[in-house]
Order: C-alpha cells, then sequence, then structure tokens
C-alpha cells in the first residue's frame, strides 16, 4: 500500500491528511493517527513504512485491544525461557522481531495500564527489558501508534498515562470520516469492486445512479471498512449486474434519519409517531448509533443497547451489519 493507491481521486480533507503523513514518513517519528473504526488507519501506517527508510525491513502490527498485561509483557518485550509457567522457549517478543522496521500499534488506548510505563520507557530510550532478562537490550523500531478513542480525555480519567500520551502524541494524524469525504464513494466503491471481482473471479458489478445517491447519503458508520463489506457482497450476490437501489441493503435504502420517537408526559413511555415506522429499521439505526458512540466497541455498545454481547453479535449477523 503506497500513498498514490491512497489518494487516487480523493478529497481535499484527506489530501491534507495524507500529505502530512508523507513528510512524516520520512522520519523517525513516533507518530499517533487518530479516527473512527474503519477509516484507514492502519493504511496509513502501511503506506508511512513504504516510503519511509526502513521499507526494506519489517512492518508488525499488533492489536493491543487483544492484550491483557501479562501478555503485553511477554508478547511486546519479549521473555526468557522459564520465566513464567508455560515459557518453555525464549521469545524475542514484536520490538525486536520489528528491529529496523516498524511497530504498529493498533487501538493503542486498550494497552494495558499497568505496561504503560515500560511502554514508556522504550519510546524514551529505546529500552527493551525482557522477562526473565537482568539486562535491558536496545532496539532501534519506530512506532506508530492507532486510536479510535479520546486519549485525552482517557487520561484525565486516569485510564491513559498522560506521559506516554505526550510522548505518542509528538505528530498526530486525525483521519476523516467516511462521511465528511462522501465525494470519494462512488471512486473507493469502485476500487474495492474491481479488487473483489478479481480476487473471487467474477464479473465487477455496476451501480445505477440512484443507487450511487443513496450511498452518498448513508452516514457510513462502519466508514472505509463497511463501505469495502459491501462492495465484497455486491459483488458476490450481483456479478456483472446493475446495482438498483432494491438490491442495496435495506439500512442504505431507508432515509438518513427515522423518526423520532415522542416521550409522553403522563407515562413517560415511548409513543409512536404518526407517520409510523419500521421496527427493524429503527433496531438497525440504535445498533449503529450505539456503535458510532462507542467507536465500535461491542461490549460497549452492547450495554448503551441493554443487551447482552452475544445478542448484539446475533443482530450485526443478522441485519448484516459491517
Amino acid at each position: 500500500m503506497t500513498f498514490d493507491d491512497l489518494t487516487r481521486d480523493t478529497s481535499p480533507a484527506f489530501l491534507e491528511i495524507t500529505n502530512a503523513a508523507r513528510l512524516v514518513a520520512a522520519t523517525d517519528v513516533t507518530t499517533l493517527i487518530c479516527g473512527e473504526s474503519g477509516t484507514g488507519k492502519e493504511l496509513i501506517a502501511r503506506a508511512m513504512h513504504a516510503q519511509s527508510p526502513r521499507s526494506e525491513a519489517s512492518f508488525l502490527s499488533i492489536n493491543c485491544a487483544s492484550l491483557t498485561e501479562q501478555l503485553a509483557d511477554s508478547l511486546l518485550f519479549g521473555y526468557r525461557k522459564g520465566a513464567f509457567t508455560g515459557a518453555d522457549r525464549d521469545h524475542c517478543g514484536y520490538i525486536r522481531a520489528a528491529t529496523g522496521g516498524t511497530l504498529f500499534l493498533d487501538e493503542i488506548g486498550e494497552f494495558p495500564i499497568g505496561s504503560q510505563a515500560k511502554l514508556l520507557r522504550f519510546l524514551e530510550c529505546g529500552e527493551c527489558l525482557p522477562l526473565g532478562e537482568v539486562q535491558p537490550v536496545f532496539v532501534d523500531v519506530r512506532i506508530i501508534a492507532a486510536t479510535n478513542r479520546n486519549l485525552s480525555n482517557e487520561a484525565e480519567t486516569g485510564r491513559f498515562r498522560q506521559d506516554l500520551l505526550y510522548r505518542l502524541n509528538i505528530v498526530p494524524l486525525v483521519l476523516p470520516p467516511l462521511r465528511e469525504r462522501r465525494e470519494e464513494i462512488p471512486t473507493l466503491l469502485q476500487r474495492f469492486v474491481d479488487e473483489a471481482a478479481e480476487t473471487h473471479r467474477l464479473r465487477p458489478p455496476t451501480f445505477s445512479q440512484p443507487s450511487l445517491k443513496l450511498l452518498r447519503q448513508h452516514d457510513w458508520p462502519g466508514n472505509v471498512r463497511e463501505l469495502r463489506n459491501l462492495a465484497i457482497r455486491m459483488t458476490i450476490l450481483f456479478p456483472g449486474q446493475r446495482i438498483e437501489p432494491t438490491n442495496l441493503p435495506l439500512e442504505m435504502r431507508m432515509p438518513m434519519h427515522m423518526p423520532s420517537l415522542e416521550r409522553t408526559d403522563s407515562q413517560q413511555g415511548l409513543r409512536l409517531p404518526k407517520e409510523g415506522l419500521v421496527m427493524h429499521q429503527l433496531e438497525v439505526d440504535l445498533i449503529r448509533q450505539a456503535l458510532a458512540r462507542t467507536g465500535g466497541n461491542r461490549s460497549h455498545a452492547a450495554n448503551l443497547l441493554g443487551i447482552t454481547r452475544d445478542t448484539l453479535l446475533y443482530r450485526l449477523k443478522k441485519y448484516a451489519i459491517g
């Protein structure tokens, strides 16, 4: 993935960000990429690596949301054989595995608070202390981090170290969501359809103007990832055909804003609007709102909706919400 791939027929807002990323790519400065889930943060990180002096070395990616404190310490910094139960061999860790290259820390806002001091130490002086070692090793690795959270708020509430935020946030890049780049939708859609058609050996579908109009009106809470998923789905279901509005998922055929429910004064309940509503579409709309509000975190979205995470996952699959 290169910057030329990312900026083909792009919007001014996205072009401004990629131009800044090009400049930063030539340096070794730590970079924090911010943006909603699905906006392409890892694509920007990969493009930065590809255009950096480190491009011949490794680009490694790790999702911090999957790390407990013990996993963060062992997987990131490595360990010696016998350092803990189950450590039956040496493990160099992601940092040393990326020596000379780039380590991408996705969802850095989820990084365990107990391990953040070790990460800060590494960022400040390149010092890496594997579990079971008494002497640190020094590693030359460029760090690019990404988050869909407001880390300033996280730092104020004590869920993220303020000093680590300062060290990561030397050059912040904030990616705009797709709803602020609607002019890119036709071009991105065509690119994703062509890629899906080549991958699955199918003829690419085309989209009618009414269909494209609906897609431009959609809010895209899943951003570019949601658009790519739609392109794959349409390519598989309608190879070589013309996509009309009736072929699009229901949530994309409905108006952008559902009728609002009114609250009665007497019963403190909800009143059905006079114009009525589509019940399952209301459910889809509420799920999307919850996901957007929580930055795509499904557990938090389920809590907002008052349902279990398993129930939410079932409804995501039922309504094909990407």
